[in-house]
């Protein structure tokens, strides 16, 4: 099985190869998009294991990276992308905005934690101390509201920085905690950092990123994307079977795509070591599934409402299409 020697696929063009299975002509692309972290594993190991070029699908490096949900989302606005693994709420934001598109699976739950420096020893040692999390409206800032919500915070400083650069933050002094994904969590926890609460103690049951796709995809091309589908699962399953070689696959990969961010130029907390060890660690913290509940897609939903990031009216219904998962 050729392998590709570990080329970037967190931004890679779909092409579509003339195979007589109601797929698209040769010249027809479709733009995929994956952030920069393990969340969407399955993705990586799709590419690794060559079953999209399997199912005629050949995956095109287009060498740029996405370090969050709201850079995919943006993108989908753009048209630039039809098909992102990004965050639930990054997804509703931009359903919420008039984006056509469609949640057709779950990719996990989990995986964000909550990371401080040493000598705060429980949430309520927060109280006046400065928190980072990404932009207003991501699974973490929800997270976080949650959490003041939850425990009565007060006093709290928020500060928003992507990802990668709060752990730069941690180590500068510049935050008290910050709540961020993996495998950013474990990266924090390994230069020093301990993990204080993760995301399932905040919210029991929460989604994390989703796999969407455009609508128009979905009327021009149903095959491409209940072929899509049937690799995410399969995959997923794979991920799960094999953690520790998917972790090694997970390393190589991101250390490699860190120097291609997209968003806002290439970043000094690039060069955090990513081994196979604190991966694998990261992954453990991370539930990869394609399962999805309609139930906690509207609890996403309302509690953004309530927090007015975006227009009550919005149904879950309105924005799943869990056909193809079920069809998988």
């Amino acid at each position: 099985m050729a392998r590709r020697a570990f080329t970037l696929f967190l931004a890679v063009t779909l092409t579509i190869v003339l195979a007589g299975s109601g797929c698209a002509g040769k010249d027809s692309t479709v733009k995929v998009a994956v952030e920069f972290n393990n969340h969407a594993a399955c993705a990586y190991v799709a590419q690794f294991n060559d079953w999209f070029d399997e199912a005629g699908l050949e995956m095109l490096p287009v060498f740029q990276v996405y370090e969050s949900a709201a850079a995919i989302a943006a993108s989908l606005a753009r048209g630039d992308i039809q098909v992102g693994y990004l965050g639930l709420t990054g997804a509703i934001t931009a359903f919420a905005r008039g984006v056509p598109i469609k949640i057709i699976s779950g990719v996990h739950k989990y995986g964000y934690s909550l990371m401080a420096r040493p000598g705060i020893e429980s949430i309520f040692d927060l109280q006046g101390k400065t928190i980072g999390c990404l932009r207003e409206g991501t699974v973490t800032d929800i997270l976080l509201k949650l959490m003041i919500e939850r425990y009565e915070l007060e006093d709290l400083t928020i500060r928003r920085f992507s990802p990668a650069n709060a752990v730069l933050a941690l180590i500068s002094g510049s935050l008290d905690a910050a709540i961020i994904p993996e495998q950013h969590a474990t990266v924090a926890e390994a230069n020093g950092f301990p993990l204080l609460v993760r995301s399932q103690e905040i919210w029991p049951g929460m989604q994390g990123d989703v796999l969407v796709v455009t609508t128009g995809l979905i009327e021009s091309n149903p095959g491409l994307v209940g072929e899509l589908m049937a690799i995410t699962k399969r995959s997923t399953e794979w991920v799960n079977a094999y953690l520790q070689e998917t972790a090694v696959i997970m390393a190589m990969q991101l250390q490699i795509a860190g120097g291609e961010l997209q968003s806002g130029g290439i970043t000094p907390a690039t060069s955090l070591d990513i081994t196979p060890e604190i991966m694998a660690r990261s992954m453990e913290r991370v539930v990869y599934s394609v399962s999805v509940d309609p139930e906690i897609v509207q609890d996403t939903i309302d509690f953004m409402v309530g927090l007015g990031y975006i227009e009550e009216g919005i149904k879950a219904a309105d924005i799943l299409d869990l056909s193809f998962l079920e069809q998988a």
